[in-house]
């Protein structure tokens, strides 16, 4: 490749982006260079760059084109920023003034399904709920189930390790994949893993890229894990006073031979809000419910056991036989919405070990309370992990752009309660920008350090997807 290092580098932004782009679209394609990129491609659902941030997008239509952007990234020492659908929670897809966005959304071929292996192999644009449906006929289904699954990406889901309703049972995205396609910063094809379901030869490159955020390579394809479809499942409703009654409930659950495929709390604000949006009738007073699917051989066993643990633990337990309403439910929990809209709203993401999840649903309105803001939250209780929302109302002085100062305040003490809990910053949206001024209260500085070495082993120019996860 002709050196074009010299003039990248002293050219000012917008001359050094359209030289990037004249020479990529003989390579790629007019269609896969946008010097002009849509709104949307500026960040992701919860953070976006500032007005005004120049950057260029590129689409390219296989791994051979991510490795043509990845090295002329390289030579022309451009910082390259991975996106797949955009539907992050954590600022991971934010660009800055004179970067490449690399998307992956073109990137969509299944281009195997193994029944006997039990494996497929599937691209990184490839949308979680496409897959699914592709795998469905065959009788299998793909475990990891994030509530964006209708938007998300599997190369997206893989970058962030996803997680969602099923991961109580099925684990989170890293549970489900064996092997990995990437390219690395220089543009070199990097393929980890396996195909077989066991395998310990050298090092874990596929678990350590996997949560990387796109700080280590950019991942082009995975090689996942299908399991047959449940041959029964069931839905079953549980109603508590309180979300702490509801929390005493998943204990009794853990207490249980029963392990539901996916169990999910809804506290009242949030039903109240829900039915706010919805025209739902899901709220009664200050009651919290539990949404417990079960899975597999053996359900109706299955439904008596966990029926009899959940009434003792103070529960009322109704089993939805119909379908329609079944999903309808479902949906309500997919789609739920937090207190706060229409004003100031910021969703939340903590874990903690699953039997702490009471101590956190107590010290939620302490937190509202002294900061003076709403709070409402929704969890996977079935592992531990919340969705506090914290709201204030929209007011005419605040700054536009900007969350208000108790938002964040209360924010930082919501982490720090989860962490003094034995929890962790982050359950499943990962870091990107949004987070990354809590990570010296979880990693120590020996951690720290191994991980930006490890960083710069991979990435010596730090131009992947700098200034996020680390």
């Amino acid at each position: 490749m002709t050196s074009l290092a010299s003039p990248f580098t002293d050219a000012r932004p917008a001359e050094r982006l359209a030289e990037l782009a004249a020479h990529l679209r003989p390579l790629l394609g007019d269609e896969a260079v946008i010097e002009d990129p849509a709104p949307r491609y500026a960040g992701d659902t919860a953070v976006q760059a500032p007005d005004g941030t120049a950057f260029l997008l590129v689409l390219p239509a296989d791994t051979a084109g991510v490795q043509e952007v990845l090295r002329l990234a390289h030579e022309t020492r451009t910082p390259v920023v991975p996106r797949g659908a955009g539907s992050g929670l954590s600022g991971g897809a934010a660009p800055s003034t004179g970067a490449i966005v690399l998307g992956l959304e073109r990137l969509t071929r299944i281009r195997e399904i193994d029944l006997l292996d039990e494996v497929a192999v599937v691209e990184a644009g490839v949308i979680t709920a496409d897959l699914s449906a592709a795998l469905a006929p065959h009788g299998v289904f793909y475990a990891p189930d994030p509530a964006s699954a209708r938007l998300s990406t599997i190369g997206g889901n893989v970058a962030t390790n996803a997680g969602g309703l099923h991961c109580a049972k099925y684990g989170v995205t890293r549970e489900s994949v064996l092997g990995l396609e990437a390219v690395l910063a220089d543009g070199t094809l990097l393929r980890t893993g396996h195909r077989s379901i066991k395998g310990v030869t050298g090092l874990d490159l596929t678990q350590l890229l996997i949560g990387s955020e796109g700080t280590l390579a950019v991942i082009t394809a995975a090689t996942v894990r299908i399991r047959p479809l449940p041959v029964a499942r069931r839905t079953v409703l549980a109603r508590f006073d309180s979300a702490g009654a509801a929390a005493e409930g998943v204990n009794a659950i853990s207490r249980s031979p029963v392990r539901p495929a996916a169990t999910e709390l809804m506290d009242g604000p949030t039903l109240t809000d829900i039915d706010a949006h919805t025209g739902s009738e899901l709220a009664r007073g200050e009651s919290t419910i539990l949404l417990i699917e079960l899975d597999g051989y053996g359900v109706d066993e299955q439904l008596a056991d966990l029926t009899a643990v959940l009434a003792a633990a103070g529960g009322t337990v109704r089993e939805i036989e119909d379908e329609a309403e079944a999903e309808h439910l479902w949906e309500l929990r997919r789609s739920g919405r937090g207190s706060g809209a229409g004003g100031h709203r910021l969703g939340e993401d903590v874990a903690v070990p699953k039997s702490r999840l009471g101590e956190m649903f107590e010290a939620l309105p302490g937190i509202g309370r002294r900061h003076g803001v709403e709070t409402s939250a929704i969890a996977h209780a079935g592992d531990g992990n919340l969705h506090p929302s914290l709201a204030l109302p929209h007011s005419e002085d605040h700054a536009p752009g900007q969350l208000p100062a108790p938002l964040l305040a209360a924010a930082d003490e919501l982490v720090r309660t989860a962490l003094a809990l034995g929890g962790t910053v982050s359950g499943e949206h990962g870091i990107g920008t949004a987070k990354r001024g809590w990570l010296d209260l979880e990693l120590s500085p020996a951690s720290r350090d191994l991980q930006h070495r490890l960083k710069s082993a991979f990435d010596p120019h730090q131009l992947l997807n700098p200034g996020k996860a680390l």
